[in-house]
């Protein structure tokens, strides 16, 4: 049975305060930096098993395996709504589509729309199915800014949840930069997500 598409957002306004350090991405920088324990934060998006916090410091990315620094409450909240968020492939056969729903679980740390909503997947290729029944896949992405130090986390992310998939054996996913993205790139979806219609 199929679950695609279904996405989970969640916005705190509380102060959260971290209850060990726990290192973090800066965004928009792409670097690693340990946020001490009692470092005030509030979350700002969870979507796509990423949350994003805002500190007196600026914006901060955790994965999923360091929510517990925010508290088991919020940890729990946070693992119910990723789990709320999941795709499920079911016995369902490997086709394109699983490949673009797992794409959309993808998210830019500071935008609530997934990455193909917002028109950063330029180019999506399978390779043949190998012997085993599975298949390469080859992807170009873009970025909303040239420079932004997020764009290996997001192709990362991308190439793991793609690699997920039960019928691909590999996933590469290439950034790129031509043609230029614009505003006029995201998907209409991705338009009334952001108020722009």
């Amino acid at each position: 049975m199929l679950n695609l598409g279904v996405v989970a957002c969640m916005n705190f306004n509380e102060e959260l305060t971290l209850v060990r350090d726990t290192t973090a991405t800066v965004i928009p920088a792409g670097e690693a930096q340990v946020l001490p324990a009692g470092t005030r934060a509030v979350i700002s998006q969870a979507l796509g098993g990423t949350v994003t916090i805002r500190t007196d410091s600026g914006l901060f990315r955790l994965s999923s395996k360091d929510w517990d620094a925010l508290g088991a409450a919020a940890q729990s909240e946070l693992n119910a709504v990723a789990q709320a968020a999941e795709v499920e492939q079911g016995d369902a056969p490997f086709s394109e589509e699983l490949v673009w729903e797992a794409m959309k679980g993808c998210f830019d740390p500071e935008i609530p729309v997934n990455i193909v909503d917002l028109g950063l997947i330029y180019d999506m290729q399978v390779a043949e199915a190998d012997a085993e029944g599975k298949h390469a896949i080859s992807v170009k992405m873009t970025l909303t800014a040239q420079g932004c130090g997020m764009g290996p986390v997001i192709a990362d992310d991308a190439k793991t949840r793609v690699e997920a998939l039960q019928g691909v054996s590999s996933a590469q996913v290439d950034i790129v930069w031509d043609p230029p993205w614009t505003p006029h790139m995201i998907s209409e979806a991705g338009r009334q997500k952001l108020g722009l219609e």
